[in-house]
């Protein structure tokens, strides 16, 4: 018997999960490449890189002795009024990968907090420069940003956040992708509703709001939406156009998963913000970053200790996370990743173009190392996030030894780029197989 287990069930609570009603949780003592092993001797493929930030697979040697050697020396320091050298350089090299000229990082603890700190960030920054007036954000429908307060009301989703939007701030929203995308997601029927054209919205209210937010090219958790790039000069051009700022939320897209390191590198675009976190330490520690322009930093200078950017977080640029940012950024060079992500990207487009043709597909998606289909089954299939087909597809690729955890109705397979064209070929045919006989 596990002791551990008894604990967990008694004692801790888990995310996403509805208590009362959940199977019993995966117990996984260790993992290696792209497995987990469970307590009860099984081996499972990681087919969501753990909840998409595994990308060079588990307990990676050069990660491993990456972070030992940094727990020798140096594990924690406070930030404020202190530096190390992690820090110092993962920051360097992030202003010079990433696009244009985001030179100056902000480091906090995850995705949610990335992009809290991109709201603070702009929305101070028209104030510092005078412009209190700026109080509103732009975002896309079907997008999510996380849980946290002001990143829950840019995503405004009723499934995930209902509960607590008398709480949240006034957001317009703005829809670009396809018709016939849209209509196959999980926040499709229940998303916050559109208010126009982006152009239309910076018409009518341009000199109220802070800045536009998006998911560049591919909307994570709101369905996984590709949605077109050419829309990425579009945006761009019309927030130059009326002045205000553009934030890239890049926490799930950033580092090879669409295929180029940051997914605005499809436009090509530069954002004045952009939020990174997940795949930033390969799925190791929790760390954040959000980068900012040289004016958005600027406009902090001042005698006036008020303007300071007051915000900040315990773990701010933890050094054990910084030193495994950085090796991790030494991989993605030196063993070429970008190469294999190609090779997995087209390994995609092969096997999800030969899954159209099976009744319950409705459509089907790849890029970087993404594969989606949205599923439909019968007259009565609900659609979207609740729908009963995803604990189903779940429990059936379980028994076959994969884990994969549909977003509803839409099933996506989003491996560690380390998987092998093998082991890519074993999780399509386990598909082929439960979604043919639906």
């Amino acid at each position: 018997m596990n002791a551990w287990k008894d604990a967990d069930r008694d004692h801790a609570w888990h995310p996403y999960t509805q208590m009362l009603t959940a199977p019993e949780p995966l117990g996984i003592e260790r993992a290696e490449g792209v497995y987990l092993y469970t307590s009860d001797g099984r081996r499972i493929l990681d087919g969501i890189s753990s909840w998409w930030v595994n990308t060079l697979g588990h307990s990676n040697a050069r990660l491993n002795k990456a972070l030992a050697r940094q727990a020798e020396k140096l594990q924690q320091v406070i930030f404020a009024g202190a530096t190390h050298p992690g820090a110092a350089e993962l920051a360097a090299r992030l202003a010079a990968i990433t696009p244009g000229e985001l030179d100056h990082s902000f480091y906090s603890d995850d995705g949610s907090t990335a992009v809290e700190v991109s709201l603070k960030m702009a929305a101070q920054y028209w104030r510092n420069k005078g412009e209190e007036n700026r109080t509103l954000f732009v975002s896309m429908t079907n997008s999510y940003h996380g849980d946290t307060f002001g990143a829950m009301a840019l995503g405004g989703s009723p499934v995930f956040h209902a509960n607590f939007s008398e709480f949240l701030f006034p957001v317009r929203r703005f829809d670009c992708t396809r018709e016939e995308s849209r209509k196959n997601t999980p926040a499709a029927s229940l998303e916050a509703p559109s208010d126009g054209s982006l152009e239309e919205i910076l018409q009518r209210e341009g000199d109220k709001i802070a800045a536009v937010i998006i998911e560049p090219v591919l909307q994570g958790a709101g369905g996984m939406i590709l949605w077109p790039s050419e829309s990425l000069v579009e945006i761009r051009e019309l927030c130059d156009r009326y002045g205000t700022l553009l934030i890239a939320d890049e926490v799930f897209t950033g580092f090879g998963r669409t295929g180029r390191l940051f997914a605005c590198e499809h436009g090509p675009i530069v954002p004045d913000i952009i939020c990174l976190s997940k795949a930033l330490t390969a799925g190791y520690m929790p760390l954040a970053v959000t980068l900012a322009t040289a004016e958005i930093y600027n406009s902090f200078l001042s005698e006036d200790r008020g303007k300071t950017f007051f915000h900040g977080h315990s773990y701010t640029a933890n050094a054990l996370a910084c030193a495994v940012a950085l090796e991790n950024l030494d991989i993605l060079e030196d063993e070429d990743i970008l190469g294999r992500i190609s090779r997995i990207e087209e390994l995609f487009k092969e096997r999800v173009q030969k899954l159209e043709s099976l009744p319950a597909v409705r459509s089907t998606r790849a890029i970087g190392s993404l594969a989606a289909l949205d599923i439909e089954v019968g007259d009565s299939a609900e659609g979207g996030y609740l729908d009963a087909i995803g604990p189903r597809l779940y429990a059936e690729f379980l028994e076959r030894d994969i884990l994969l955890r549909p977003l509803g109705n839409v099933l996506y397979f989003l491996p560690p780029y380390v998987i092998t064209d093998d082991e890519i070929h074993r999780v399509f045919d386990a598909i082929e197989e439960v979604v043919g006989g639906l």
